[in-house]
């Protein structure tokens, strides 16, 4: 087996270092974390090559992001390897809130069946980046530089200009469009004299991950004010090879040198265990670390030919697993816009709408993660009595479960006032609005094999789903021919059992056609659309209207 956080990758010399005068790159990319990563890869099955730098030559250390949800297990899917995620990640649907040492209330995250992934997976960033970092190893329009640190940008209106240090020395590249995907401590957006603005957390907070033999359920385990760590609040989670994580409060007085000592984190991993009912499990402890964090976004995330993307345009707190998951989703939204520019399908103008569409899940991810850290915390003994009344109604009101806030569990931002969506002419009932992404559900195929809807829509073009097989169904068909641009066209059976679902979840009659943009969100939907329909729908989701 692999060990991905030992990996070391070797720096090369490239010929761009040995170039008269700045080699240029339509796409360059700052930082090969799990979005870098996920925008290169999308950009390479599009036919855009890729320049992806980072500045030193490994994988992330320790767990940290571990909690990838559904839909961004559906983005890996696109990008090739969903199956390795899901095939090694701990799947978990279900949370366990307690107060005081005692459970007040379950949830449930996947009630409903027909989905092929799972709520959630709790897998290592390690195994994420490292999974990632094989899938562009097969893809060769993808040129990963490792050791390449980005010390200089010079904005143009045709790009940028980037200055490289390397072991070897400097070197400048060109790029007519540059992505930055280089973190919290964004290198490029202090070289542009640019900055995050929002509310900083004053608290602390340990994480640890611990490996143990235990026989836990796979579950989220949340307490507030337990017995064994009183005043504050714990989270455990199980990731895979047997480790768990586990997440400490520990107040803004805490010393973070002293609280990563290992002969301090060990009494506070057995209080745990003890409460629980492990008293004689032998535990280990790995990687540790604690952190305070920020609620906070750019205001802008475009700036000319500079696009920022993951926890360089946006930070959050932990709670409800917004980062790694919102970032990966900028990427999925990025890259098709970028492709569609660059292979001259759209204006530049459709980048705007990267900016306009990811600044508002920002902002939704902001308030939901604000909202969490003020219920976790609470900053006043007014808060408190609030938090813990809601609490202890918990046990016995279902009202009172939806006010607890332990962190409000990603899901996808509806894009519904989005310049990209065409407005609906009919009526239809569901969530799947324009602007919402695609539900998934089982399928049958033409040749009679079953699949999964999403699994179905084109990795790069627009996506037709055409419900039906009667003749409003055909005359839809031949609209969507008559349409004459690029465009994959998915048949959905609704008279089987599997074909029903879909039908349910879209609000399906015989002849309705969704129309799906590349990053599978809905951009116009029809009871019997006309080929003039559908071309102005696609021509104003690549911003041509």
């Amino acid at each position: 087996m692999i060990d991905y956080q030992s990996l070391r990758f070797d720096y090369r010399r490239h010929a761009d270092q040995d170039a008269s005068k700045p080699a240029r790159h339509p796409v360059v990319i700052v930082g090969a974390g799990p979005v870098g990563l996920t925008l290169a890869i999308d950009l390479a099955l599009r036919q855009v090559p890729v320049v992806l730098l980072d500045n030193d030559n490994t994988l992330s250390s320790g767990s940290r992001a571990i909690c990838f949800a559904k839909r961004t297990l559906e983005v890996f899917d696109r990008l090739g390897c969903g199956d390795r995620m899901v095939d090694k990640g701990v799947s978990w649907h279900v949370g366990k809130v307690f107060f005081h040492g005692e459970q007040v209330y379950r949830f449930d995250l996947l009630p409903e069946p027909g989905h092929e992934r799972p709520a959630f997976i709790n897998l290592q960033q390690y195994y994420v980046e490292g999974y990632l970092v094989e899938r562009a190893a097969t893809l060769p329009l993808i040129d990963l530089r490792w050791n390449n640190k980005v010390t200089g940008i010079e904005p143009r209106d045709d790009g940028a200009l980037l200055t490289i240090e390397t072991p070897e020395g400097s070197y400048q590249l060109a790029a007519d469009y540059v992505g930055a995907c280089d973190g919290s401590r964004s290198n490029l957006r202090q070289l542009m004299g640019l900055e995050a603005k929002g509310r900083t957390f004053r608290d602390r907070f340990l994480i640890a991950d611990i490996t143990m033999d235990a026989d836990l359920p796979t579950e989220r385990r949340f307490w507030f004010d337990p017995p064994f760590h009183p005043g504050q609040s714990v989270l455990l989670h199980k990731q895979a090879d047997g480790m768990w994580r586990v997440d400490f409060q520990l107040g803004w007085d805490a010393d973070p040198v002293e609280e990563r000592k290992p002969e301090n984190i060990t009494p506070r991993v057995r209080a745990l265990l003890d409460s629980i009912g492990f008293e004689g499990v032998q535990f280990q402890i790995g990687w540790a670390s604690v952190y305070t964090f920020a609620c906070q976004r750019m205001e802008r995330f475009r700036h000319g030919r500079v696009l920022f993307a993951g926890d360089s345009a946006h930070g959050v707190s932990p709670f409800g697993a917004r980062g790694a998951n919102s970032g990966v989703q900028d990427a999925d939204n990025l890259a098709w816009k970028l492709a569609a520019v660059l292979q001259g399908e759209a204006p530049d103008a459709l980048l705007d709408s990267y900016a306009s569409e990811r600044e508002y899940a920002a902002d939704e991810n902001i308030r939901h993660s604000t909202r969490a850290t003020d219920f976790i915390t609470p900053k006043s003994e007014v808060s408190r009595l609030f938090r813990d009344a809601v609490l202890e109604l918990t046990k016995r009101h279902a009202f009172a479960r939806t006010l607890v806030n332990s962190g409000r569990l990603s899901l996808p931002a509806v894009l519904r006032d989005s310049p990209l969506n065409t407005p609906d002419a009919d009526v239809f009932a569901g969530a799947m609005v324009p602007g919402a992404a695609a539900a998934d559900a089982p399928i049958v195929r033409a040749d009679g094999s079953s699949g999964w809807l999403l699994r179905e829509c084109h990795v790069a073009q627009f996506t037709a789903l055409l419900f039906g097989t009667d003749e409003a169904a055909e005359r839809s068909l031949q609209a969507l021919k008559a349409c004459d641009l690029p465009l994959h066209v998915v048949r959905v059976e609704g008279a089987t059992p599997a074909g029903g679902l879909a039908v349910q979840r879209y609000d399906a009659q015989p002849g309705t056609v969704y129309l799906l943009r590349p990053d599978q969100h809905v951009c116009a939907r029809w009871r019997q659309p006309t080929a003039e329909n559908i071309r102005a729908a696609i021509g104003r989701a690549l911003a041509k209207a």
